[in-house]
């Protein structure tokens, strides 16, 4: 069991602005839901990195600098009783409890080479490797920070409140205390985000964000958590080559358009539908038959973001920096996923969902409801997206990382897609499974 030893706790604070975001609805969903944990792993194997002590340094110094052009990252989410709104307050100063929690540690007994080259996570020292955010009751924190010496390397741990921030603003934000780090002015310049929570045209926005929160958060300002984390289920992480990624195209599509299939013609699925569609039928292939019956249906959940969508007038702006995304649910038998065109019946049925999403964004904005009487065995949630630049959008002046991993996986169904280093194409594909189907569920994957 790795141990971390704390060296120092303190709190970057930049000046705080009068600034108060009432969440809005798709915010609000996610109040109760709050964590998003993300490390960084750098390997210094090529002698990269700088002293410890100026690396600490340069991150908690770029952050201040960062956090200047973010405020709600060091502010906090607060209710207000006399409007049963909440919001994210970022005028609170350093001696009111603001700012972000910076923390620097050290794992000597953790090898930053085998944490990060091992296929299967060790799920322990990911998790000590990233904070925890205070977020059991309002006021919230949005933000923390743990940077930790290991045994021939560094880890950037992040915790995130998922009101305030959805995939591509954890990314967008990244990038920018990255770029701010390794002093790339001109990159630091070209993200200016907006915040403004009206952007998110739904009707009645600021009623239906207050009859959001009384539903999923109705003892506010206590907002316990609804899915505390859970058994440390095993993960591994499949890197898809661009060259795998094509030939899987080419077989859903050869599949789909053969004589003896039963889909309708579809367009060739992007690289996102094709690898939903087999962690898809590689999860219902490895629990198959002792825990889902060819009988039975079964279900796969994403994300899709709702930036820039026709379907929403006006459109949200491509530099919106929240919570904007909606959900689609996927359905199909698991008999059409065991047969041998099962791959093709899997993307049709997620191809649909992409086409009804991209007609109406908002139509299943209140995904919570959606997944409440989804069975969960049966059931493939998928974070992320093919083209978030994980590893290009964290170099903090010394390097890519060797390794970036999601740490908030306590699912068993649950897959995380971020693009993979070296801007080749390639796809990282990490998956959460109990461990009598992991081995099973690889054999289908890396077919």
């Amino acid at each position: 069991m790795p141990t971390v030893k704390t060296i120092e706790v303190g709190r970057v604070t930049p000046p705080p602005e009068d600034l108060v975001l009432r969440l809005s609805a798709l915010d609000a969903q996610w109040i109760t839901i709050p964590l998003v944990q993300r490390v960084l792993l750098f390997d210094d194997a090529g002698g990269q990195l700088p002293p410890f002590p100026s690396l600490a340094s340069s991150l908690r110094v770029s952050l201040a600098a960062t956090l200047a052009r973010f405020p709600p990252f060091a502010g906090r989410i607060v209710f207000i009783p006399s409007t049963g709104d909440a919001a994210i307050d970022c005028s609170a100063s350093d001696e009111e409890g603001g700012g972000v929690r910076f923390v620097v540690a050290e794992m000597e007994d953790a090898d930053a080479r085998k944490l990060a080259g091992d296929a299967d996570h060790d799920v322990d020292a990911f998790k000590a490797l990233v904070p925890e955010l205070a977020v059991e009751a309002l006021p919230a924190e949005v933000l923390a920070v743990q940077v930790t010496r290991l045994k021939g390397g560094v880890a950037v741990g992040v915790a995130m409140h998922h009101a305030v921030v959805d995939g591509r603003s954890v990314w967008r934000f990244l990038k920018a205390w990255a770029s701010a780090c390794r002093g790339d002015m001109a990159d630091t310049a070209a993200v200016t985000p907006s915040f403004d929570r009206a952007a998110v045209a739904l009707p009645d926005g600021e009623e239906l964000a207050r009859s959001t929160l009384r539903k999923y958060a109705p003892d506010l300002p206590l907002a316990p958590m609804v899915f505390p984390p859970g058994p440390n289920f095993p993960r591994r992480t499949f890197t898809v080559a661009a060259q795998h990624i094509h030939r899987l195209k080419l077989r859903i599509s050869d599949l789909a358009t053969s004589p003896t299939s039963a889909q309708a013609t579809t367009p060739a699925p992007s690289s996102f539908v094709a690898i939903a569609a087999l962690t898809w039928v590689s999860f219902v292939r490895s629990k198959h038959p002792d825990a889902i019956s060819a009988k039975d249906d079964v279900y796969l959940f994403f994300f899709r973001d709702c930036r820039g969508q026709r379907g929403i007038d006006p459109p949200v702006s491509d530099n919106y920096f929240g919570t904007c995304i909606t959900g689609c649910l996927a359905k199909a038998t698991a008999q059409d996923l065991l047969a041998e065109e099962g791959i093709a019946a899997a993307a049709a049925a997620v191809q649909g969902e992409v086409r009804r999403a991209a007609e109406d964004p908002l139509a299943l904005w209140e995904w919570m409801d959606l997944l409440s009487w989804v069975p969960l065995d049966r059931f493939v949630n998928v974070s992320g997206s093919t083209r978030f630049p994980a590893y290009e959008a964290a170099d903090f002046g010394w390097g890519t990382p060797s390794r970036t991993e999601l740490v908030t996986m306590n699912n068993s169904g649950q897959l995380v897609l971020v693009a993979d280093k070296g801007g080749s194409g390639g796809v990282q594909a990490s998956v959460c499974i109990e461990s009598d189907h992991m081995d099973a569920f690889s054999s289908h994957f890396l077919y």
